[in-house]
């Protein structure tokens, strides 16, 4: 039977399990840790995602994204869009559809691309410790998200 993980897409950082036995259980990254930094960043034509991204983002602030699950569907022109524009380094734009999206390395990102790159690497990490492909995930939503988010 496939593998099913569970992630915890967080705004700051992110972590995977899985159920051993009838215990879910926290996998451990690459870098021994049990949670992942949700962060992506793109420096040299290279795409970052966790702890590397976190390493550099001092001398790469825009072109690091973090905190991109504040901004997944919500308006450019959303008060709290405003608000962060004002705290992040990097920038937030108009994604062309009127939604918030990021720009970093040149290209323009939409909040759940970024997310999908931090999944991605939950997804690899789940994969390494098991040693096969997993085709199935259960991801976590606040409470407090609208239909849209």
């Amino acid at each position: 039977m496939a593998k099913v993980i569970g992630i915890d897409l967080g705004t700051t950082n992110s972590c995977v399990a899985i159920m051993d036995g009838s215990q879910p259980r926290v996998i451990e990254n690459s870098e021994g840790a049990r949670t992942t930094p949700s962060i992506v960043a793109f420096k040299d034509e290279e795409r970052l995602v966790g702890q590397p991204a976190k390493r550099q983002a001092v001398t790469n602030p825009e072109n690091t994204i973090f905190a991109v699950k504040r901004l997944i569907g919500r308006r450019y022109d959303d008060p709290a869009v405003a608000k962060d524009k004002k705290l992040v380094p990097y920038d937030i734009v108009n994604g062309g559809n009127g939604d918030a999206w990021v720009q970093a390395g040149g290209e323009k990102y939409s909040p759940s691309q970024i997310s999908a790159f931090i999944l991605g690497k939950m997804k690899e990490t789940a994969e390494s410790y098991l040693g096969e492909k997993v085709e199935q995930a259960v991801i976590t939503v606040p409470a407090y998200f609208n239909d849209a988010q």
